[in-house]
């Protein structure tokens, strides 16, 4: 079964995508998703999202992604976030059923004032990032736990 996922973060990135589901990911459109935010998490170059009433994210849809995705991103994702089911709008206003992760109200502490800036992340934070997360053969370990 193929499902779309709505990203907001450093999967907006087509390469991290790409890598983090262990498959080409060329299939997406800008998509907004309506009722929630984002927020940088303390000390991390990645957002939060959660619910916000009256708020909306820009972000990215990637479109019928395979099943085996959803394992990796899972696990990519992990403790923090919850899988969950939202509408996203593609700009020309079409509403698609999606799955995205949502930051769980536990941690939510760990979010910043403010909004999470994409356009800084690309300057200053993604090749922070892709060192940090990508490339190890298990996705969702801590990298701080590698020795």
């Amino acid at each position: 079964m193929h499902e779309h996922c709505f990203t907001y973060g450093s999967l907006m990135c087509e390469d991290i995508m790409s890598a983090v589901c262990g498959t080409p990911c060329t299939r997406h459109a800008p998509a907004t998703l309506a009722e929630h935010r984002r927020h940088s998490v303390i000390g991390q170059h990645y957002p939060g999202m959660v619910p916000t009433p009256g708020s909306a994210v820009q972000g990215v849809l990637y479109l019928d992604l395979r099943s085996s995705a959803w394992a990796r991103l899972d696990a990519f994702e992990g403790e923090e976030y919850t899988r969950e089911r939202v509408t996203a709008t593609l700009a020309d206003g079409r509403s698609l059923a999606a799955w995205t992760y949502v930051f769980k109200p536990r941690y939510a502490g760990r979010l910043a004032a403010g909004d999470w800036d994409f356009e800084h992340f690309l300057r200053h934070g993604k090749a922070r990032f892709e060192a940090a997360y990508l490339g190890f053969s298990t996705l969702g370990r801590n990298p701080d736990d590698i020795e």
